[in-house]
């Protein structure tokens, strides 16, 4: 019996020695070319903690994309974000979160937002470049800025490299996109045109009724602020012109407005209504508009007897502490993610 118990005790020994930690290796995993990707920086942890990494990629569907302070020409910051408990053994659900305008992947907002609300879940996070005003759209008239084929980019490059290079499980029971403001637009969007590829999809304040007038305002701002990136685009870039009778890509290219390609999908949509207005105005108003394209979203879902989660939350106090209920409140955005991400993922 002794010399069993010592067999036994030996054998666990070798195997405990042999089987990875379940916890991300020193170095982040090495990235190979393929689907259109070139990597132009291997991925390098951001921080100590070992969860999250950035690399770079070109690609000739965005080979040059407008540029915020710090983005290098020609090279697509992408932010990846692993399990606490992560193992090389194993596979793990991956969802696409959307940065918002004039935001890009590897701020630090981002990377809290995303590394609180997966801290105890089975779950990879992708955070792609879209950006300050990439709108996660192919431009019908980018001029001068090259092709900006963002969304060939997004759905027919980055979705199959990370699948090729990353323990995800790649299919699309495994597979979710969010985003937040442009990024809501940009998930919707995606999962509209590409519904075989999303088992959910979910908004934070995103901007999706593209008819409605404010929207479209804004939107052709965005082209032409050197605060969106420089250089500056033509104001019908992306959709073409904003004004019937030649606004037809903007009608037919509205999230709020094709909703039955979503039949069968997990769908959340998360949005305040900016609070006081008197105290930090601009983030206000912000909101309180892309509200009123959630509600449009929203009953066009009912029409079509789909499904779906409206959280309508206000001013943010009883949705999570510090929320204020306006559009680029870290605490609100915190909640949603978290509320997304309890949707998607067992916890570890």
């Amino acid at each position: 019996m002794a010399a069993r118990l010592r067999a036994i005790a030996a054998l666990t020994t070798v195997m405990a020695l042999s089987s990875p930690p379940a916890q991300a290796d020193e170095a982040p995993p090495h990235l190979t070319d393929g689907f259109g990707l070139t990597v132009t920086s291997q991925p390098r942890w951001v921080d100590e903690n070992r969860r999250t990494f950035v690399f770079s990629v070109s690609t000739d569907q965005v080979p040059t994309p407008t540029l915020l302070a710090g983005q290098e020409p020609g090279r697509h910051a992408i932010v990846v974000t692993l399990p606490s408990a992560y193992s090389t053994t194993k596979r793990y659900p991956v969802q696409y979160y959307l940065h918002g305008h004039p935001d890009r992947p590897d701020s630090q907002w981002n990377q809290r937002v995303v590394e609180k609300a997966t801290e105890n879940a089975e779950l990879i996070t992708v955070q792609p470049n879209g950006s300050g005003r990439g709108w996660y759209s192919n431009w019908v008239n980018p001029g001068a800025a090259g092709p900006q084929n963002w969304e060939t980019f997004h759905l027919e490059q980055v979705i199959p490299f990370v699948d090729a290079n990353l323990r995800t499980k790649p299919d699309r029971a495994n597979r979710a996109i969010v985003g937040h403001s442009m990024g809501g637009f940009g998930a919707l969007h995606y999962a509209e045109h590409r519904p075989e590829l999303f088992s959910h999809v979910g908004s934070f304040s995103g901007g999706l009724d593209l008819r409605n007038s404010e929207i479209r305002a804004a939107i052709t701002s965005t082209m032409i602020s050197p605060g969106s990136g420089t250089p500056t685009v033509n104001a019908d870039a992306v959709f073409g012109s904003p004004f019937w009778p030649f606004d037809g890509v903007w009608n037919a290219q509205s999230p709020a407005h094709n909703t039955h390609t979503l039949r069968g999908m997990g769908i959340a949509l998360y949005t305040g209504n900016g609070g006081d207005l008197t105290v930090n105005p601009i983030q206000a108003v912000l909101e309180n508009r892309a509200r009123e394209t959630t509600l449009v979203t929203a009953a066009n879902l009912r029409a079509n007897g789909i499904p779906f989660q409206l959280h309508d939350y206000g001013d943010g106090s009883g949705w999570a502490p510090g929320c204020s209920g306006k559009h680029a409140d870290e605490a609100c955005v915190q909640a949603d993610m978290n509320h997304f991400v309890s949707l998607l993922a067992p916890r570890a």
